[in-house]
């Protein structure tokens, strides 16, 4: 069976549990015939098992069996709404089926531009995954080309770019754009990968692939118009949380709603510039050193106008 076609009905499967909470495997063999998953073919014990074994494999999603009803249920629904690999890597093949499925529509589907940089993820993983050294040649914006050989110790996508947390030889933390890669090889010399690093620690007081020394904050701000909605189903960090809401009269006695929200993060360049891409939907209230830094952001943007 072509990959393409497995893939489609683990996320049939898990979707179907996911919309139904609990059935037996007669139930869920009935709507995989009436879907017609399988091309008229049923949905045979052992077949689910196998898939069972492989959901769990892939996505640490873990499917039990209630014996006093012999009904099947996801039993550890917080898998799907974490940051994990397994989310994103059940995210993008539900995507991609659909895609699939869809060929005969797609000049009415309008996409985003695919990541850039994704020639170079096969070689970087492997290089991950057995703990061995990359040389690389790399050209930043405006500037000479270099080569450099780093140990490569975790991918991030951020902004449709991919790139690539190393450790140089001067012992140093550095972010690479795999877009600005011009060349990469893996290399035979092995590196110890530190036990207790983890790459989530590392950017969870951030926003975006900036790692500065910018001072963690106590940032709140105040959303405005829908903006709030924004916010409540894609938090801009973890840390973010609803404060309360209230309503502003202006002299007309017209009304504008709004809702406040606090974060604890290190304020980069790639926060403020996410806070600026909302527009007059967000003000920054505190730190007063940040408002003011927003203002003439936003100063420096009227001056040229």
């Amino acid at each position: 069976m072509k990959p393409a076609k497995i893939f489609h009905q683990y996320i049939w499967i898990i979707n179907t549990l996911r919309a139904y909470r609990k059935l037996t495997l007669e139930e869920l063999n009935r709507k995989w015939m009436a879907d017609g998953v399988a091309d008229g073919n049923p949905l045979q014990r052992v077949s689910f098992y196998r898939h069972r074994d492989a959901i769990l494999d892939m996505f640490g999603i873990v499917i039990d069996c209630d014996p006093r009803t012999y009904k099947y249920y996801i039993s550890n629904q917080e898998v799907l709404g974490d940051d994990s690999i397994e989310r994103w890597l059940f995210s993008t093949l539900a995507v991609h089926g659909v895609l699939a499925d869809s060929a005969a529509v797609k000049e009415r589907l309008v996409l985003e531009n695919a990541p850039v940089g994704e020639q170079y993820l096969d070689i970087i993983i492997r290089a991950i995954k057995s703990n061995h050294r990359l040389r690389m040649g790399y050209k930043k914006f405006e500037a000479e080309g270099y080569e450099k050989t780093v140990s490569p110790y975790a991918l991030k996508l951020f902004h449709r770019r991919w790139y690539l947390l190393a450790r140089t030889d001067e012992n140093q933390m550095r972010l690479y754009a795999l877009d600005r890669m011009t060349m990469v090889e893996l290399t035979d010399e092995a590196f110890e990968m530190p036990a207790d690093f983890s790459p989530q620690e590392y950017f969870s007081e951030y926003y975006g692939v900036l790692t500065d020394h910018t001072p963690m904050a106590h940032v709140v701000i105040r959303a405005y118009y829908k903006t709030p909605n924004y916010l409540r189903t894609l938090p801009l960090h973890h840390s973010q949380r609803e404060m309360g809401s209230g309503e502003i009269t202006h002299a007309d006695s017209s009304t504008t709603p709004y809702t406040d929200f606090s974060l604890d993060i290190r304020p980069t360049s790639d926060f403020l510039g996410e806070l600026l891409s909302h527009g007059d939907g967000i003000e920054v209230l505190q730190p007063l050193e940040l408002r003011e830094k927003m203002r003439q952001i936003l100063a420096g943007t009227l001056k040229r106008c």
